[in-house]
């Protein structure tokens, strides 16, 4: 085997397997990397993994694996594409919050983790391009599907403060509008006022032939954790998320 490969070619925009990750590379190239440098049965460790291209190689082909990255973006895409790729596999996710203590610590120490780490609890995405900075009050998006299969979005905005008051009930209510989306969904740390509250159920109901949700969603961390989710009808995962092909593999027990 040469050092120079061209019969792998980078992935383009149109690539079937393309996550919208900018650095991904093709599992070809990986899986050739893998089984070049590596045998059964050995651990693989990819200390800078962005959306998990190796520890699917890894996965695919049966190896063991261990995957690190500082972002909790590039974590979560990680798990729902393995969870795509691999249907009944079983990893262990450390390093991301799991109580509120540590969501606090989260939210103190840069807020952008702690925003695209909330998001992903409610099944959205980040808005934006996974950028920081101004954010025109939306910090994740999901899509849903409403009668008639129309697809409908849901935008959520994080607030990782200790302090909260009505004007981020009637800041979302003005983004939801101005975006023509169905439902606006606020997630904070603290508990919200009776206020805030009041705002949330004066903007009214969406509607569909089925039911109706509240249109603006008020969701603390506290209630996440215990396993409360936002009422969104048929949300609609493809439409939200790119997803991985379904591949055929052994589904041991992995480390993430």
């Amino acid at each position: 085997m040469g050092n120079v490969w061209t019969d792998i070619s980078p992935l383009n925009s149109q690539a079937q397997e393309r996550l919208g990750y900018p650095t991904q590379k093709p599992v070809a190239l990986l899986d050739r990397i893998l089984r070049a440098s590596s045998n059964p049965n050995d651990v693989i460790l990819d200390p800078f993994c962005g959306c998990g291209t190796t520890v699917h190689a890894a996965q695919k082909m049966g190896r063991q694996w261990i995957g690190v990255d500082i972002t909790h973006l590039a974590i979560s895409l990680i798990e729902r594409r393995l969870r795509d790729a691999f249907p009944g596999i079983a990893f262990e996710v450390h390093g991301t919050p799991k109580d509120l203590e540590s969501a606090l610590d989260l939210a103190a120490r840069d807020k952008y983790q702690f925003q695209w780490w909330a998001v992903s609890l409610v099944g959205a995405r980040p808005y934006g391009g996974k950028k920081k900075g101004a954010d025109g009050g939306i910090d994740g998006i999901l899509f849903f599907r409403s009668e008639k299969n129309a697809t409908e979005k849901a935008l959520v905005s994080v607030k990782g403060g200790e302090t909260v008051g009505v004007g981020m009930v009637r800041e979302l209510i003005a983004v939801v509008e101005r975006e023509k989306a169905a439902v606006g969904v606020l997630i904070c740390l603290a508990l919200p006022t009776r206020p805030m509250e009041k705002e949330a159920a004066a903007a009214g109901f969406f509607e569909t032939t089925y039911e109706k949700v509240p249109k603006i969603q008020v969701i603390t961390l506290a209630e996440l954790f215990q396993g409360k989710r936002p009422r969104i009808p048929r949300i609609d995962t493809a439409a939200t998320f790119k997803t991985a092909a379904r591949e055929k593999a052994d589904t041991q027990d992995r480390l993430l």
